[in-house]
């Protein structure tokens, strides 16, 4: 009898994957690669067709790190990333606790639950228009509000605020992002035995002894990718602070994405310059996700991966022994 010849199928994993690595390639790597370069470089101008590599290759970093427009922009992005962060992490936390309680049961989760994702689907620019027309001076819906329940006497022009101004673009954050936050800690939730639940039912636990001493220890390597993925995304904050208040007012919602998008396309098109603020965040966003890995890294997975490294070369050794012997 023949045998057959057993089939491997590893081939067309790679040649499924070809599409994605030809993309990733001329679209994501190539620009990142080109942009590290010219951080180096002198290239500026709409119509610039050569550049040179500096004498000095670090020239417009220090540039950059110097303008008191730069650092502004890394402070403004760091207080709006922290005012929306917080809050939403917070609720979503709470949400997740109310969607996946096993005492009460909610009816009609999957409503709820696409009422709160909804404003992430959202575009960007439909959301910053609502919010401008919402706080418009002097006649806009929140003022109406405001002096209907005679908090305020007179309509107040909250966008010619910095502090309001900050504190909008946040909520707009807030807002738009709790509900997806919500949801990646929701399938996280769900990916818990169920049989550790019923056991600490069995001993009595409570809904919130339940929530802080199981789910959340659980939870640590899903709010790790929360926590990295938003600090990411709020570091690169752009559409709402560029649509919405076109950085103003006075840059008090200027962030560094929109520094770096006003230093290549505005005015000299410094597309060094624009290059090397790109690094710098890169370096800082890398540096800060760094810290965050070593921070919520799973110690108990550690200790016990060194166990098993130290039983390993306790094996060699008595091998080596008797080998001897």
């Amino acid at each position: 009898m023949k045998r057959r010849k057993s089939v491997s199928y590893a081939k067309y994993g790679y040649i499924f994957s070809i599409p994605f690595i030809a993309v990733f390639l001329i679209f994501s790597l190539y620009p990142i690669i080109y942009t590290a370069i010219i951080g180096f470089t002198d290239y500026k101008g709409l119509a610039a067709t050569s550049w040179k590599f500096l004498d000095n290759p670090l020239q417009n970093f220090q540039i950059v790190l110097n303008n008191s427009s730069f650092r502004q922009a890394l402070s403004n992005t760091f207080i709006i990333w922290t005012l929306n962060f917080i809050p939403q992490i917070l609720l979503a936390l709470v949400l997740t606790a109310w969607f996946t309680s096993r005492r009460n049961k909610l009816k009609g989760q999957g409503v709820f639950k696409v009422l709160f994702y909804l404003p992430n689907i959202i575009t960007a620019a439909s959301i910053a228009i609502l919010f401008y027309s919402l706080f418009g001076y002097p006649v806009g819906p929140v003022n109406s509000l405001l002096m209907k329940m005679g908090i305020i006497d007179s309509p107040v022009y909250f966008l010619i605020e910095k502090s309001n101004a900050r504190g909008i673009v946040a909520f707009i954050q807030f807002w738009m992002w709790y509900g997806y936050t919500m949801l990646i800690l929701i399938s996280g939730v769900l990916g818990i035995n169920p049989e550790i639940y019923e056991a600490a039912e069995i001993d009595g636990t409570t809904g919130l002894q339940s929530f802080l001493y199981i789910t959340l220890p659980n939870l640590k390597t899903i709010l790790l990718y929360v926590l990295v993925t938003s600090m990411i995304g709020g570091l690169n904050m752009f559409d709402i602070p560029k649509l919405f208040m076109q950085g103003g007012p006075d840059n008090a919602t200027l962030t560094t994405s929109v520094f770096i998008y006003n230093q290549a396309f505005s005015g000299s098109y410094l597309y060094n310059r624009a290059a090397a603020a790109s690094m710098i965040m890169f370096l800082i966003i890398a540096v800060f996700s760094a810290i965050l890995f070593y921070i919520l890294r799973d110690k108990d997975e550690l200790s016990r991966r060194k166990e098993a490294k130290k039983l390993a070369r306790e094996r060699k050794i008595i091998q080596k022994r008797q080998e001897v012997q």
